[in-house]
């Protein structure tokens, strides 16, 4: 969309996968890119692709020049890199971040007077994998992408991410932060743990993964998801997530008990509830 070329350069703070693939797109799209990362390796990968025009280093002062900053950082360390960041943000139209929470960053930026150009993003996009050299043009394209803004966001900022992520083919849906950390403490963080729990039960039993057929494999595929950014998110969102686990220990235990007294009835009524819900799978070994 024409609206986020001309808005001014974009600095992305983190070009792992989400802030990587948000950068290759913007590049495209003619938007000059400031990149901050902690890692030279990936800075200079950035620069030899023609992505990031400009380095964005320790000091953060170049930021001054940016009218678009997206945080693109773990949950743990988003909230303290918009401190950080906070002196050299005058000029910023619109300030953003993409984690998988958003209480903690929304409120700092409120506590900071960022409140009125600030609005918190998480797009649905997510991989396995992780790092630059995951990323990737179009990652965004027909993605959800949860909007947050602060009690204080200006009409126009809200506009504005919505404009901005559109412009990467996602689409953008309007939440509270309080109400996104719900929801996603089931949605999204829920499957992950229970992917990593199942894959450590698998481990101590002494199954290698390559044993598994295709619906172990699809059942433990997220649990080699990054464990930095992973232990974050769990610290992050713990009350929700810990109402979300008691919910799933209590049909555990009842398939557990189903399956200890080999309650063929109660199991076919497990699964009728949950091919209702999920549809009928495809044909496939398992």
């Amino acid at each position: 969309m024409k609206v986020i070329s001309d808005v001014g350069p974009c600095a992305i703070l983190g070009l792992g996968l989400i802030g990587g693939s948000i950068a290759r797109d913007l590049a495209v799209r003619n938007v000059r890119v400031f990149g901050f990362d902690t890692d030279a390796q990936t800075l200079s990968a950035a620069r030899r692709a023609r992505v990031i025009s400009r380095v964005v280093d320790e000091s953060l002062e170049q930021l001054r020049e940016a009218r678009m900053v997206i945080l693109a950082v773990p949950v743990d360390a988003a909230a303290d890199l918009l401190t950080r960041a906070a002196p050299f943000l005058g000029n910023a139209t619109l300030i953003t971040d993409v984690g998988s929470t958003k209480g903690a960053i929304v409120a700092r930026a409120q506590a900071l007077g960022l409140g009125a150009k600030f609005v918190g993003s998480h797009p649905l996009a997510g991989d396995h994998r992780s790092g630059w050299a995951a990323s990737r043009r179009a990652l965004f394209l027909r993605a959800k992408v949860f909007v947050c803004p602060t009690r204080t966001s200006l009409p126009a900022t809200i506009k504005l991410a919505h404009a901005f992520w559109r412009s990467l083919g996602a689409l953008p849906v309007d939440l509270t932060a309080k109400a996104h950390d719900a929801e996603l403490a089931y949605t999204s963080h829920l499957p992950h743990l229970l992917s990593a729990a199942l894959a450590r039960t698998l481990s101590r039993a002494n199954h290698p993964r390559s044993a598994l057929g295709a619906g172990g494999r699809d059942a433990t595929r997220l649990a080699s998801s990054s464990p930095e950014m992973w232990s974050a998110i769990v610290a992050a969102n713990g009350p929700n997530l810990t109402r979300a686990l008691d919910a799933y220990l209590k049909e555990l235990r009842q398939l557990r008990k189903a399956a200890s007294r080999g309650d063929a009835v109660a199991i076919h009524e497990l699964f009728t509830a949950t091919t209702a819900w999920a549809g009928p799978a495809p044909h496939q070994k398992t």
